[in-house]
């Protein structure tokens, strides 16, 4: 993959929306760099099997009627894209984040994660 915006709708849908943990590995070791760095109000995660506990630990920790929607548009530079979404029941959203992306040699070497009214350290 090598196009932003589409890195952009894999990491929301094909890796943090997807409860399947199969499906969701394979589309993490397509979609980032093998080094990936990923950053929440939780904190940072480096490479693709952290990446991977990350998602399946939220998705874990949810029911599954939550999913995530994209939250606005996209938006994208050559290298770099940033995405806002929300996640709870279809409709009725418990939470509301962007996503930030870096992107090297077609895929996702940096991902920031900002929540709406997270709380400060």
């Amino acid at each position: 993959m090598t196009d932003v915006n589409e890195l952009l709708h894999a990491n929301l849908h094909r890796v943090f929306g997807e409860r399947d943990g199969a499906r969701r590995r394979a589309a993490i070791d397509e979609v980032y760099a093998v080094d990936v760095r990923f950053t929440d109000p939780e904190g940072t995660a480096v490479g693709r099997d952290a990446l991977d506990a990350k998602a399946a630990e939220l998705l874990g920790r949810t029911p599954d009627v939550f999913v995530f929607v994209e939250d606005g548009p996209a938006y994208t530079g050559a290298d770099t894209g940033a995405l806002a979404w929300a996640f709870g029941p279809e409709g009725s959203p418990v939470a509301r984040g962007i996503d930030l992306i870096t992107v090297r040699d077609g895929a996702i070497v940096e991902l920031r994660t900002l929540l709406l009214d997270a709380p400060q350290d």
